[in-house]
């Protein structure tokens, strides 16, 4: 079990962050973090790799700020590369949401506010099953 103890690891860490971030998908960005941190009570957030980052023992997601067009996360399973084909295999995604990059990371973008609200059942059902993997 990671344990969590810098000033990054909080969500004090995301609101600065996000206040000095001049983004054009502020907004999405805004509602992608609370609909991340809905999912379950034990996610909690951070900053990691200069991100809004969000974890349950270890980091699983990232919002990916470089988006060109509306927003998106990249699902990971923390800093390490771990053999989780089983757990691939058993994402159940039937809205076809994840990009499998890896094993163990995958991206998901919406194109904007819409896309987001639209898609928040499937995404949320995804997260839960993502976040027994790490």
């Amino acid at each position: 079990m990671a344990t969590h103890k810098s000033r990054a690891d909080t969500a004090q860490a995301v609101d600065v962050l996000l206040s000095s971030l001049n983004h054009p998908a502020n907004e999405e960005i805004q509602a992608l973090r609370h609909l991340i941190c809905e999912v379950s009570p034990s996610i909690q957030e951070g900053v990691k790799w200069n991100a809004p980052s969000f974890r349950v023992d270890e980091y699983f997601a990232t919002i990916n700020l470089r988006e060109k067009q509306g927003v998106g996360v990249v699902l990971h399973c923390g800093a390490k590369v771990r053999d989780v084909a089983a757990g691939h295999a058993s994402i159940d995604d039937p809205d076809k949401l994840l990009k499998w990059l890896t094993q163990d990371r995958a991206t998901v973008r919406f194109s904007g506010a819409d896309d987001l609200a639209a898609r928040k059942p499937a995404f949320q059902a995804v997260l839960r099953q993502w976040i027994r993997f790490v």
